[in-house]
């Protein structure tokens, strides 16, 4: 995630801010430019961003539930920005507590697209795409415990993405984390992991990169409830560490895909954050490179899978070990072994738009 500077008086900003605290100015974003810029008002809720002062905004509709600080063209028809155009259900926002688990909900949807945008992948609403487009719809579940596939709440269906809202709430998703064993569970986790989904049907079935995710991920003609149905009953494969990104990976390929998929994600959007900061990795101690970094290219654009990695690894090593100085578990609680690497390897070809007889960096 980028970092911003309010345009009028050089103040940091971050992606979710609304205004500005030093000089007071309201902030919107422009996602087709990827700016948070400071804005001047020009009457009729019309506002004139100082990043750029020759066209008009208006402010997306869910703005005014404080859900959104994305804009819209002052003259445009849509009513709602490229996020918010996503949504098919929202939740009811006349029971009590509804309207902040979706103001989280929406914090990392717009994350999410943030990331997708930048990485120029195909992003259309069901609006405008019956067929393709991508659609969430945020309802309130039955409490119970969390588990995927086509008879329950949270997942994944042709492009429409349902999440129990209840994953907005911290002391519910921990107790769901606990039961399953997780070592890791946010709602922006959930959000890219069911996208990946929407992605393997959108740039992977029956495409020229078919052939290669059943020789890297697997057959996914394999019975797909019954494989949930066996992970849920028996647990994990006793070798999944060696395979795949997680315990739950390891369940079937479409979801070892969904979870490399959203890890890719994850260290990408990480690395620009970490390059934003100006953050480098440099060991007073010891004589191995291996564990140093800095971070000197866009990780968005970043073709060299290699370099990624030469990047990440280190990166996770000391923030891992941050974390332990506050007591806290791994922020990153996870081991990439060379067959994961692979995966994520795919994953970042199939993004960047490799060709499938290319060989990727």
């Amino acid at each position: 995630m980028k970092l911003f500077e309010c345009q009028h008086c050089g103040q940091l900003l971050y992606f979710e801010n609304t205004r500005c605290e030093r000089c007071g100015h309201v902030l919107g974003y422009l996602a087709e430019r990827s700016i948070l810029s400071a804005l001047t008002a020009v009457g009729d809720r019309r506002w004139r961003p100082l990043a750029v002062s020759d066209e008009e905004y208006r402010f997306c509709a869910n703005a005014d539930h404080g859900v959104c600080n994305w804009l819209v063209a002052a003259d445009g028809a849509d009513a709602l920005c490229r996020a918010c155009r996503l949504n098919r259900t929202i939740p009811n926002l006349d029971t009590s507590g509804n309207l902040v688990l979706w103001q989280r909900l929406e914090t990392a949807k717009h994350r999410l697209v943030y990331g997708l945008l930048r990485f120029g992948l195909p992003l259309s609403d069901r609006f405008e795409d019956a067929e393709q487009g991508l659609a969430f719809d945020f309802l309130a579940g039955s409490g119970r415990a969390f588990q995927e596939g086509p008879q329950v709440l949270t997942g994944h269906a042709h492009g429409l993405i349902t999440i129990d809202i209840a994953e907005a709430d911290d002391a519910e998703r921990e107790r769901q984390r606990r039961d399953m064993a997780e070592p890791y569970r946010t709602v922006l986790g959930h959000f890219r992991h069911e996208v990946g989904h929407y992605y393997w049907e959108r740039l992977v079935q029956n495409g020229v990169w078919h052939e290669a995710f059943r020789e890297m991920f697997g057959d996914e003609r394999r019975n797909y409830s019954a494989a949930l149905a066996a992970h849920y009953a028996n647990g994990p494969l006793p070798d999944w560490q060696e395979r795949h990104v997680s315990s739950y990976a390891g369940s079937h390929p479409w979801e070892d895909f969904a979870e490399t998929w959203a890890h890719y994600l994850h260290i990408v959007d990480t690395l620009e954050t970490a390059a934003a900061f100006g953050l480098r990795v440099h060991p007073r101690l010891g004589r191995y490179p291996a564990i140093e970094m800095d971070v000197d290219f866009d990780p968005y654009e970043q073709r060299d899978f290699n370099a990624l990695t030469a990047a990440w690894l280190p990166l996770a090593y000391a923030v891992n070990s941050l974390n332990h100085s506050m007591g806290q578990p791994d922020l990153y609680p996870f081991v990439l072994t060379p067959a994961v690497m692979g995966k994520l390897r795919f994953v970042h070809g199939l993004v960047h738009g490799t060709g499938a007889g290319e060989e990727l960096s």
